[in-house]
């Protein structure tokens, strides 16, 4: 009996003195920066900071923009376990214009889809949860197709999905 609680005393000793795996924590503008994320194509499907009305200026884009290719789960980001440590990438809009470096997830206010092949869903939700908006893709010969999310998702937008 003694031997047992020293054995559990010694145990419980080192549970409390181990320390955690490290965590690492980047922040990204595309799902393709995520090493474990293979981008069978460049980036396709944007998600704007402002609505479409208020990004651009003069031809030029006035606002920050992520971009994506393919299924995003959730747009505050993605872990997985490298060895010991545990990754984190966050999406957020990139470091131009208005909304720059806020985090994507519940503050877009537009999306393009640059697709001509590829439609998408956007969702309420993570996990392709909830109320959705589609965007078809686009013709091989036109712009990208852009339309301002609409009131249910802008500001409130967690997941994109190929539709």
């Amino acid at each position: 009996m003694k031997a047992a609680a020293t054995v559990f005393a010694a145990t419980a000793a080192l549970l409390v003195t181990a320390s955690p795996a490290h965590a690492g924590t980047f922040k990204v503008t595309s799902n393709c920066d995520v090493p474990w994320v293979s981008c069978s194509t460049e980036a396709e499907f944007w998600e704007l900071y402002n609505s479409k009305a208020n990004s651009t200026s003069g031809g030029n884009y006035t606002t920050s923009w992520a971009e994506f290719w393919g299924d995003v789960y959730d747009y505050d980001g993605t872990s997985e376990y490298q060895g010991s440590t545990l990754e984190t990438y966050r999406y957020i809009f990139n470091g131009n214009g208005s909304g720059s470096g806020q985090y994507v997830k519940n503050n877009a206010g537009s999306a393009q889809n640059c697709s001509e092949v590829n439609n998408y869903r956007v969702y309420f939700s993570s996990g392709y949860d909830g109320h959705s908006q589609y965007f078809g893709h686009t013709d091989p010969f036109a712009d990208c197709v852009w339309h301002d999310l609409d009131s249910t998702l802008k500001n409130n937008e967690a997941s994109q999905h190929f539709a």
